[in-house]
């Protein structure tokens, strides 16, 4: 005689396989998620290498971003690629194998992403510009300069194209000063807030020695942007030059804070100091100059 398991005995028994099975699996430890993703097993051990990455052991940290960042890139997975380099870059600035696993994947990262958007988009304004830039970083300067004019005739409002023509006429040899001009006045025109474009038109006046242009020009962009350390130098040094030492103070101090292993910054400000009769000041300054070119002589050509 044949005996028959009730149906809601074989469901529970069912149930219980299931749940036997699914608290029978471990989460593997950090240092078994670095085995698993050097056997190629990345799937398994991706999301254990994201929070070892994070943690407060340092080894432990540095090995698991390095090998989650490899694994992230096998499996495709760009957000957690950027979130472990990210880790790197904030744990490990100054370590070689990480700034090379970063400048890697984040190069291969930035073609991948350009691939995606040119085999999706093909005819957007984003891609002709991209390939505008491409053709820039070539050398092709004039070839970029009819694109980018070939996008502003479609589309006059679209920023920064005029300053990156105006950028190529700057380089050009001699440097097209009246037509980069021009450019990027429209450029201020469509991007008033362009810092960029600001320092751009107090350069070429700081050029010419027109000074009330340039320290216009360089105090919006420092205005602009409070991390832009190139302006409060320019700013400085105009001021220096058009004999307005005590406002160059401000500027050159607040550069020799932001970038204090420039001479060029001591310099210029030891000459505000020494111009204002702060000679103790001016000669500190100077010290620091001397200091620093000493330490990193430049070689002269022979």
């Amino acid at each position: 005689m044949m005996n028959f398991v009730p149906m809601a005995l074989l469901i529970g028994l069912l149930w219980a396989s299931a749940w036997g099975q699914t608290a029978g699996h471990k989460t593997p430890s950090p240092q078994q998620a670095l085995d698993l993703a050097d056997h190629g097993r990345c799937a398994e051990a991706l999301l254990v290498l994201k929070r070892a990455a994070q943690g407060t052991d340092k080894q432990l940290s540095y090995h698991a971003a390095l090998t989650g960042a490899r694994c992230a890139m096998t499996l495709q997975r760009r957000a957690d690629a950027l979130e472990l380099l990210a880790v790197l870059a904030r744990k490990f600035p100054d370590d070689p194998e990480a700034a090379y696993t970063s400048a890697r994947y984040l190069s291969q990262l930035a073609n991948e992403t350009a691939e995606h958007l040119a085999a999706t988009a093909p005819n957007s304004l984003q891609v002709r510009k991209m390939n505008a830039e491409a053709l820039e970083s070539q050398g092709k300067g004039d070839e970029a300069i009819a694109e980018y004019r070939k996008l502003l005739a479609e589309d006059p409002k679209v920023p920064e194209l005029h300053f990156r023509i105006a950028r190529l006429l700057l380089e050009k040899n001699p440097p097209q000063t009246d037509e980069a001009k021009k450019e990027l006045d429209e450029e201020l025109k469509i991007a008033p807030n362009n810092s960029a474009a600001e320092f751009a038109v107090g350069e070429i006046a700081r050029r010419d020695a027109d000074w009330p242009t340039a320290i216009e020009h360089f105090q919006r962009a420092a205005n602009l942007d409070a991390g832009f350390v190139e302006a409060f130098l320019a700013l400085g040094m105009s001021l220096n030059s058009a004999n307005q030492f005590q406002e160059a103070i401000a500027p050159l101090e607040r550069y020799t804070k932001m970038q204090p292993e420039d001479p060029a910054g001591h310099y210029q400000l030891a000459t505000a100091y020494s111009r204002t009769g702060n000679k103790e000041a001016a000669q500190r300054e100077l010290a620091e100059q001397r200091r620093l070119v000493e330490a990193n002589p430049v070689r002269k050509p022979e």
